[in-house]
């Protein structure tokens, strides 16, 4: 049982690092840049051993993307909900999903905007993987400026679904540009267009000053 117990926990480390390096390839190259000999090199695991933990591409694909997004989640919502519900942590989730871009916690910037252009187009269970994904991250911001609405601290017509669809059209075009350019000035602008947006529908400008103020 102990030997047994062993290979468990060598089998679960060994498919720790080799999706930590899947997710970072996948940020750059894209999820059909990924291979069992390439990850094998990357990860310094055998090929035999990859292919074992995986089986197939599809199935190394989709692992990836969930390890994306935990990764994700890690850096962007967990710190976030430390923040009250409301317009604070709206802030906090701004703010933290530029850092997350800025700072390249995936290399090639969001692993899920070059995630899109590899599979926008090719039906699929990756695809519904990654969709959902976003889903998940759209919703949660869109329940979060709802909730500021219904606590007042944004206006009560306000719309939740059409504010978290400006402010991830932001975000993406922000971390697009940074990525191509590598400048963080698209960060400034888009915190600039997040702080002017929020403004208008009724957010308090002390309160946005975290995501106003912040150099880049």
């Amino acid at each position: 049982m102990t030997e047994i117990d062993g290979r468990r926990l060598r089998g679960a480390a060994s498919r720790r690092v080799v999706l930590a390096n899947a997710v970072d390839i996948a940020s750059v190259e894209g999820l059909d840049g990924l291979s069992i000999g390439r990850l094998a090199t990357a990860a310094r695991v055998s090929k035999s051993g990859v292919a074992t933990l995986f089986g197939t591409k599809e199935r190394l694909q989709l692992a990836t993307v969930e390890a994306a997004s935990q990764r994700f989640r890690e850096t962007v919502l967990e710190p976030a909900r430390a923040r009250p519900r409301g317009i604070r942590r709206i802030v906090a989730l701004l703010d933290a999903w530029i850092a997350y871009s800025r700072d390249r916690v995936f290399p090639g910037g969001c692993f899920f905007n070059t995630a899109v252009a590899d599979f926008d187009a090719k039906p699929g269970p990756v695809r519904d993987a990654i969709a959902d994904a976003l889903e998940s991250w759209n919703g949660y911001l869109r329940f979060s400026l709802g909730y500021a609405v219904e606590l007042g601290e944004l206006d009560a017509d306000a719309d939740a679904a059409q504010l978290a669809f400006e402010f991830t059209a932001l975000l993406e075009s922000a971390n697009s540009r940074s990525v191509m350019t590598g400048s963080n000035e698209p960060y400034r602008l888009a915190r600039r267009a997040l702080v002017s947006r929020l403004l208008a529908v009724g957010a308090d400008l002390d309160v946005l000053r975290p995501l106003a103020e912040h150099g880049d």
